[in-house]
């Protein structure tokens, strides 16, 4: 499924790290650009009777609740699986209609496990479109595993995503050049 063309961008991220606001700020200038764009960016929404997870839906701009409390007595917040799957499916059928990238706002233990959004960098790879996610340090080696290690791992800064972008934008244009990887390397 996934080839040497590093079509495929981790940002690393630890503690004290933005990656959320990170991709919402690139996917917006992007989009502002001309460019279309899929995915998903996590959104930490505020306010009484929320959980504080949601997520802002990409080609659009509209913000949605993915988790939920348990109600239980507890504060864990989980992920609510209905919506988790109508998000999947509008981004799929984005990708269906055709994009110059996707974003999945995060590799995280569902990912890894096989669930989550997983199967939306799949269905982005067989149509050749280059995605980017934000990965955990902690969880880095499972991605690298999940990618055949054909991923670049990037910084959680701009500069460095912006490099990428326009690596892989400017070879799906035929700009020629230098790859991010071979920079990279």
């Amino acid at each position: 499924m996934f080839d040497a063309e590093c079509d495929f961008a981790a940002i690393a991220y630890g503690m004290g790290d933005d990656p959320d606001g990170l991709l919402l700020r690139f996917a917006e200038d992007l989009r502002g650009s001309g460019h279309r764009v899929a995915g998903v960016v996590q959104h930490r929404v505020r306010g009484p009777g929320h959980s504080n997870l949601g997520a802002v839906m990409l080609p659009g701009v509209q913000v949605v609740k993915l988790g939920y409390h348990s109600g239980n007595g507890t504060n864990g917040c989980h992920i609510d699986s209905k919506r988790l799957a109508t998000i999947a499916s509008a981004i799929d059928a984005a990708i269906e209609e055709g994009s110059d990238l996707v974003i999945i706002n995060r590799f995280g233990k569902l990912e890894a496990a096989g669930r989550g959004l997983i199967r939306l960098i799949e269905r982005a790879a067989e149509a050749d479109i280059p995605v980017i996610t934000a990965v955990p340090v902690y969880l880095f080696a499972a991605w690298v595993k999940y990618s055949s290690g054909m991923t670049v791992r990037l910084p959680c800064r701009r500069a460095a995503i912006d490099t990428w972008w326009q690596s892989v934008a400017g070879a799906a244009n035929g700009g020629g050049g230098v790859s991010f990887c071979a920079v990279a390397k």
